[in-house]
């Protein structure tokens, strides 16, 4: 069985992708929770995962870590990681690296904290962000997602990738309409997104620097 290595839930969005995507297409992992903050979190980052950051995934001897690599070596093995349409699959690919590399904004102004809730006007740069994410959400419902509620029909790895956005949106009161609003409501109501926001609610761990950070409104 697969092991994944992921941070505290309430803030580390990357772990989120992975988690979620194996969690809705039913492949088993066990858990395992490296806390973020601390003085021996480096060093245990570090025996898991080459990069020294998480999430990590082990099957056996082979370690694969960062989200793009995982869904990839998922998708080897097992059915649904991405469309079986060959013109949906390429975009979803592009989609989820777009996602992966891009928004540094939004990333940085809006930072996931999945207790937060705190209404706050975006930046220029991160209305942005918001403008380009609405665009390539209404792109791929239009296009691909007849045959489902995400953007390419049934929940695939560019959704996975689209879930921390999704608690961001949440956290930060971002004003939702039509198609995006209707897309955030179908991926809060998946058991898994419940799930993982259950358990952050409940983590007794808190980062008080980065919680009372992104409470404050930008200036």
């Amino acid at each position: 069985m697969y092991t994944l290595y992921i941070g505290n839930k309430n803030y580390s969005s990357w772990s989120l992708r992975t988690w979620v995507l194996m969690r809705v297409l039913g492949i088993p992992f066990v858990e395992e929770r490296i806390l973020l903050d601390r003085s021996d979190t480096a060093q245990k980052m570090r025996d898991v995962s080459p990069s020294g950051r998480v999430p990590c995934l082990r099957d056996g001897d082979v370690r694969v870590w960062d989200t793009l690599a995982i869904a990839e070596y998922l998708a080897e093995r097992h059915r649904g990681v991405w469309p079986g349409n060959a013109l949906a699959r390429a975009w979803a690919r592009s989609v989820s690296a777009e996602m992966h590399s891009g928004f540094a904004s939004l990333r940085e102004q809006m930072a996931m904290n999945v207790r937060l809730r705190a209404t706050r006007a975006p930046s220029p740069a991160v209305a942005a962000d918001i403008a380009r994410i609405l665009a390539l959400w209404l792109e791929g419902r239009e296009r691909f997602g007849h045959g489902g509620e995400f953007l390419c029909g049934p929940f695939c790895a560019v959704d996975a990738f689209w879930c921390p956005v999704v608690f961001r949106f949440r956290s930060y009161g971002v004003s939702l309409a039509g198609v995006a609003a209707a897309y955030c409501r179908a991926l809060l109501e998946l058991s898994a997104m419940k799930d993982w926001a259950a358990a952050a609610e409940g983590e007794a761990e808190r980062i008080p620097a980065i919680d009372l950070q992104q409470a404050q409104p930008q200036q």
